[in-house]
């Protein structure tokens, strides 16, 4: 089934149920969240691709649903909106809307269904490594607050975890588009698993300087 969706060509890849904020300052998005903000808060975001710009976006690339969860107007007409990844959707083609910005025609995108005995070990693993990940990151960061708390689904987990990961827009896009829970929470690991130990030397490093190599101090 098909259906028609206003279109933010970007680049960047949103993954459902991910968080992004955006600044709106030409005038045709500023006309976009206007009509969004009117007619339910739903737009879809898009990748064109690195070096492609959206007269080139190919027929089958996949995006995702942007549900506007917070809008600050400026003075100015510009606006910060924060949107939350809904549904994946398939661009099939471009459709003459009236509008000053683009609009898509656009197909559902889900995920073929799996058995959940099959993702059940690998769900606990790529858990498990992101968890090693994370809380390297946060010491060596010394951020005051580590990552949100993971969804138990596997479906959701990946992407949860893939919108959290320093990873390349090709690779992001990549994830976005496969269809298989269980190959998405392949690949994750196939990244996470090398990361891991590096990151967790490096925080040790990172401990072991603030104390001037010397170890904890006992009063």
């Amino acid at each position: 089934m098909t259906t028609r969706l206003p279109l933010f060509p970007l680049g960047v890849v949103l993954f459902p149920g991910a968080l992004l904020p955006l600044h709106i300052f030409e005038p045709r998005y500023r006309r976009l969240v206007t009509d969004c903000l009117a007619g339910g808060g739903r737009f879809g975001i898009i990748c064109p691709g690195e070096g492609a710009n959206e007269d080139d976006l190919a027929v089958g690339t996949v995006g995702c649903v942007a549900e506007i969860e917070r809008h600050e107007p400026l003075d100015d007409g510009r606006s910060n909106i924060v949107v939350r990844g809904r549904e994946r959707f398939a661009f099939t083609r471009w459709v003459d809307g009236g509008t000053p910005y683009r609009m898509g025609e656009v197909a559902e995108w889900e995920d073929a269904g799996e058995p959940a005995a099959s993702l059940a070990v690998l769900n606990g693993r790529v858990r498990l490594l992101f968890g090693r990940v994370a809380d390297a990151a946060h010491v060596i960061s010394e951020a005051p607050a580590g990552p949100p708390p993971l969804p138990d689904d596997p479906a959701r987990l990946s992407f949860a975890i893939a919108a959290m990961m320093d990873i390349g827009l090709r690779d992001r896009q990549a994830l976005l588009a496969e269809r298989s829970p269980l190959r998405r929470l392949q690949a994750l690991e196939a990244i996470l698993a090398p990361a891991a130990p590096e990151l967790e030397a490096r925080a040790r490093v990172h401990e072991r300087a603030k104390t001037n190599g010397h170890g904890p101090h006992h009063a």
